[in-house]
């Protein structure tokens, strides 16, 4: 893959580009500190969330969302907006409900999971068997679940990176698979977040795999998951009703990524790709996850287009369609552009939440290390430290990723996040305007940068 980009970087005529000069920091700079004086990415995010409210993928106001990104990018002064089609499946989530029916009565908060099916008509009743994580339940025996609901009791640990989301998301993604396999009816698992004591349960999306056999799967709220875990040490078999109304629709739906672009004035068709996902969960409104990274990057974008002189290269923001559900923005892009990378000078997405940005990770060719020192140099005043050369990139440019296209991470601090992610507390209350604008310093001043300093950051080479 390394080989394939450099042939398609030394053949497409791409100019080359020397360090960044000092007018182009001192321009950065000004950035910068335009935005930390108010950048307006607060007004965009209530604006979303209160014109448009959650955007679940496939719904109406998905269609909603588009049209309210189309004409936000041009309100923004954005030159040049336009549609990129996405198809995908919709999943309807219907009634939920849940309720321990013996040995004490008690009714549980619940989310069904993304991509569940819903119970048979009546619901589904079984005896609740414990299992402290997934690995646990994935080496039940065969069978022995028969008739009975799986339970997955992990908590998720807090931190500022999030480091605790991926090991313990495994029992949300797998679990239904896990479960099925040794037969249970169901599978229930404590919500994948940090809000020990709420009683908000997170959705997120669950896999079947190739699975012939599949069972409902539903995420109980922390504090209903104590209250279960209560009831399990009574000694005495604990028995739980389900019900789901979850569906996935018959046929696709046609969605898009929403773009918009500020053509750069010497070489157009070189890109600095930035974006955040349009689409949310429908339990909140969507405004961390991923509201703020839509605001983010649209006005970064915008201050980047109200200079007196665009940079050298094209700023391109993208609005991704259902990454909730699959990546399926993400991969669209990809595809529709896997012979364009070499001309995607570098990549960063913002969809972490609203905290401030505290990293500055990369994920560049040896050789553009030092003007990565050049970028973090404007961006150490916002309190960013520089990180590795590791960075991973969000979901949605991950495709492009995979194909050799730099990128930058500006990691938040994400030690609230996990507290409101995918539940119906993902509301505006939750964001900060200051911590905002300090996002979108971030990301203009870097975005400029990239721009001007043009293609000198890969192909980096796979990790496959």
């Amino acid at each position: 893959m390394l080989t394939r980009c450099l042939l398609l970087l030394l053949s497409s005529g791409v100019a080359a580009a020397g360090p960044l000069t000092d007018a182009d920091l001192a321009r950065a700079s000004e950035l910068r500190d335009a935005a930390l004086k108010g950048s307006g990415a607060y007004a965009v995010v209530e604006s979303l969330t209160t014109e448009v409210g959650h955007r679940m993928a496939g719904s109406a106001n998905d269609a909603k969302g588009v049209a309210w990104a189309v004409a936000k990018f041009k309100q923004l002064g954005y030159t040049r907006v336009y549609l990129q089609p996405v198809k995908f499946p919709v999943w309807e989530r219907g009634f939920e409900s849940a309720g321990i029916l013996s040995p004490t009565p008690q009714p549980l908060n619940i989310a069904a999971l993304g991509g569940s099916i819903g119970t048979p008509k009546g619901g589904i009743r079984g005896v609740v068997v414990r299992f402290e994580n997934a690995a646990e339940l994935e080496h039940a025996e065969p069978g022995s679940l028969r008739g009975k609901i799986a339970y997955v009791a992990n908590r998720m640990q807090r931190a500022r990176d999030g480091g605790g989301y991926g090991p313990a998301v495994i029992a949300r993604v797998q679990g239904a698979v896990f479960a099925a396999r040794a037969g249970a009816s169901a599978v229930l698992i404590r919500s994948i977040g940090t809000d020990e004591k709420a009683s908000t349960p997170h959705t997120g999306m669950m896999k079947y795999d190739n699975m012939l056999t599949r069972i409902p799967a539903a995420a109980l709220a922390n504090a209903d998951a104590d209250g279960l875990e209560q009831a399990l040490t009574s000694g005495q078999p604990v028995e739980v009703k389900l019900e789901l109304g979850s569906r996935t629709r018959k046929g696709e739906y046609t969605s898009a990524n929403v773009i918009g672009e500020i053509p750069g004035r010497e070489f157009p068709d070189e890109i600095v790709a930035i974006g955040g996902h349009l689409d949310s969960w429908d339990l909140g409104t969507g405004a961390i996850d991923d509201g703020a990274g839509i605001a983010i990057t649209m006005m970064a974008g915008a201050l980047i287009g109200r200079m007196d002189a665009p940079p050298r290269r094209t700023i391109r923001v993208i609005a991704f369609a259902n990454e909730e559900q699959g990546v399926f923005g993400g991969k669209q892009y990809g595809l529709d552009h896997a012979d364009q990378v070499a001309r995607h000078v570098l990549g960063a997405e913002s969809d972490f939440g609203a905290g401030r940005i505290y990293q500055l990770s990369s994920r560049v060719s040896a050789a553009a290390l030092p003007i990565i020192e050049q970028i973090h140099s404007v961006l150490a005043p916002l309190g960013i430290e520089r990180g590795d050369n590791l960075a991973g990139g969000g979901a949605d440019f991950s495709a492009m990723r995979d194909l050799g296209m730099p990128i930058l991470g500006l990691n938040q601090d994400g030690s609230q996040y996990f507290d409101y992610h995918h539940t119906s507390a993902d509301t505006i209350d939750k964001i900060n305007a200051a911590d905002l604008d300090q996002n979108v310093a971030a990301y203009a001043a870097m975005a400029y940068l990239a721009a001007q300093a043009g293609p000198v950051f890969g192909p980096v080479a796979t990790a496959k």
